[in-house]
């Protein structure tokens, strides 16, 4: 148990990094992290640091593994199962594929276009930038593993029940004619080489911390002023755990917003040092990260309106029980 929690603490918390950032800011630049200026900067650098080296050697590990599931072997996996089985299969395939929003919809298309049933592949949709391999380990880094893995859950329960709704709706004839005739190019993955695994790897994660770097820093940021300068009675009188609104606005205030889990985790480990409920602060995460107003517009172009709203409509009322569900059980959690 002590090897675990050190190896917790140093690995996966860096507190070797929160002491070093800290040895910085005090004596260097001659500030007390307990102050707000010199608590803000310890915050910024240290979450910052620790979520780009977190990042960097998720995604590279999650890739590699992911060079083996393209789009025509991923049919060949899941093109045999319906039903809850089905649904279960491609929400577990979503944890897998380290994506925002976005860019899980052009996935979401292929997937369509090789024939999966449409169920199938809007559990993949909603659970690939919900819920990823690194979401658990950066969750656990910032607040505990039990956190961690209960939002892992609800997360993959929400695909389930939302790709589960939207298959027994029959709404195939509401995705656009373009997407069923998509073609796929099959690849032979036994001429795939060690080396050219390794390159996508390091493609993917160059290619992600290009994308997701500007909002990991504005996250950051944001979640730096919330902890060291805005007040907790301010935080309190709207977000506040006594207040049975706070969830629904959390997630309302989270849909227009573009980010990815990377980028809302230091926001909501500011919000709940404040005072705000795991649950309202799990569910502005989840409303960013799966229906983010950009992604919304995007999957508009793959499928006509009443599908995208029923969607919406799902994954709304969805993250908004879970937000509730965490606030009234998230005493358990901590």
């Amino acid at each position: 148990m002590f090897i675990f929690a050190w190896l917790n603490n140093q690995l996966l918390k860096m507190q070797w990094l929160s002491d070093l950032v800290q040895g910085f800011v005090e004596r260097v630049l001659g500030l007390s992290v307990q102050d707000q200026l010199g608590g803000s900067i310890h915050f910024f650098v240290y979450d910052v640091v620790k979520i780009f080296i977190l990042l960097s050697v998720l995604i590279f590990t999650i890739s590699y593994v992911q060079s083996f599931f393209p789009p025509e072997r991923t049919k060949k996996i899941l093109g045999g199962y319906r039903g809850i089985t089905g649904n279960i299969l491609g929400a577990l395939l979503g944890t897998v594929t380290p994506f925002c929003s976005c860019s899980s919809i052009p996935l979401f298309i292929g997937f369509t276009s090789a024939g999966l049933p449409l169920g199938i592949t809007f559990s993949f949709l909603i659970s690939s930038p919900l819920v990823d391999l690194a979401s658990i380990l950066l969750l656990a880094s910032i607040f505990n593993w039990k956190i961690a893995f209960a939002y892992v859950v609800a997360g993959l329960i929400l695909a389930v029940i939302g790709g589960t709704l939207i298959g027994r709706a029959r709404l195939e004839g509401y995705v656009e004619p373009f997407v069923y005739s998509n073609t796929m190019v099959n690849t032979d993955q036994e001429t795939v080489t060690l080396k050219e695994r390794l390159g996508f790897a390091g493609e993917q994660v160059l290619n992600i911390v290009q994308r997701v770097w500007l909002y990991i820093l504005i996250g950051v940021g944001i979640g730096a002023v919330i902890h060291n300068w805005i007040p907790e009675n301010i935080i309190s009188m709207v977000l506040g755990q006594d207040k049975w609104y706070s969830a629904l606005i959390a997630t309302i205030v989270g849909v227009p917003m573009y980010a990815d889990i990377f980028g809302t985790l230091p926001i909501a480990e500011a919000l709940v040092y404040k005072g705000v409920g795991i649950g309202t602060a799990l569910a502005f995460m989840m409303a960013v990260t799966a229906l983010s107003l950009p992604s919304l517009i995007m999957l508009k172009t793959a499928v006509k309106f009443r599908l995208l709203a029923i969607f919406f409509v799902v994954v709304t009322i969805g993250i908004i029980i879970l937000g509730y569900t965490f606030n009234a059980f998230g005493h358990l959690l901590v």
